[in-house]
């Protein structure tokens, strides 16, 4: 078996919490019959013994496993990682998702999205990351109760991403914890309008007023004062041509959604002004988790 989860962009400014595309930067997790757990890793990581055990994957894979057919499973693991890891790529979500699909694949079990969805938000509780990485796209999304609900907008292929790999990391649990416990009332609803304004301008693909609507007051500018040179990759990239530009979930990564025409004039000059930092253009994702057998 063959799985495939893309990275993704979570929060894009306003939408905290709430909306998120993917990109078509994809860890892939071969599987195959064994007489013994064994398990290799290369990429992303290889070069962390927590990273290469995969604890998170293989707990999550044998629990859904052995719920899925009473059975204890015995694999061969061959993992390729290309999410960087804690650098608001979504990475952490690509394995829970890719855990789940490949037990229900590698128990023969017929799954539908949504089924992988809603397992998937019993170990990651912020739906932003794990629908995109789920459905592909640009993605909507809320709880309620124990189920996600989404609505996909699919992504053409004119436009790309460029994205600012910082060389340091910015856990979301310690970003959290910038943020205040209240908001001021205009604070929020500058950033419900936007977030509100964003989603329709994805639906209808019209990308001329994205600057406006990505802007944010609830979190991405207090993120990014720790690690204030963000200030300059958005500023840089914008002014390059970009369409929007956002702190890409809790950072330390900065997504800019560009047209294909721009991304590589874009790439070259964010590359050539931080030198330190590693910068793709990569395409948008339109299929989320993909199995094949």
């Amino acid at each position: 078996m063959l799985i495939s989860v893309p990275a993704t962009s979570a929060n894009l400014g306003p939408g905290f919490d709430s909306l998120g595309l993917a990109i078509d930067l994809r860890n892939e997790i071969i599987i195959k019959p064994s007489q013994f757990l064994s398990v290799s890793t290369k990429g992303e990581g290889s070069d962390s013994p927590r990273i290469k055990k995969n604890t998170l994957f293989l707990n999550i894979f044998n629990e859904n496993y052995r719920r899925l057919t009473k059975q204890e499973a015995v694999f061969r693991f061959e993992f390729t990682n290309r999410i960087p890891i804690s650098r608001g790529l979504g990475s952490s979500s690509a394995v829970i998702v890719a855990s789940i699909t490949a037990a229900y694949t590698a128990a023969g079990v017929k799954y539908n999205k949504r089924d992988i969805l809603n397992r998937a938000l019993r170990y990651e509780h912020h739906p932003d990351n794990i629908t995109p990485a789920v459905m592909g796209g640009f993605n909507v999304a809320c709880v309620e109760g124990d189920r996600v609900y989404s609505k996909k907008r699919r992504l053409p292929e004119y436009l790309r991403a460029v994205l600012v790999v910082p060389d340091r990391t910015i856990s979301t649990a310690r970003s959290r914890t910038v943020l205040p416990k209240v908001y001021k009332k205009e604070e929020t609803v500058y950033s419900l309008s936007r977030a509100a304004f964003m989603t329709g301008l994805f639906m209808s693909e019209s990308w001329d007023l994205l600057r406006i609507a990505s802007k944010d007051k609830l979190h991405q500018t207090r993120r990014m004062k720790m690690m204030p040179e963000l200030f300059e990759v958005q500023k840089i990239a914008l002014k390059s041509g970009a369409i929007m530009s956002t702190l890409s979930g809790s950072g330390s990564t900065f997504f800019s959604l560009c047209y294909a025409d721009d991304s590589e004039k874009i790439r070259r000059t964010l590359q050539n002004r931080f030198p330190k930092y590693r910068v793709f253009d990569k395409a948008l994702d339109n299929y989320g988790a993909t199995a094949k057998s």
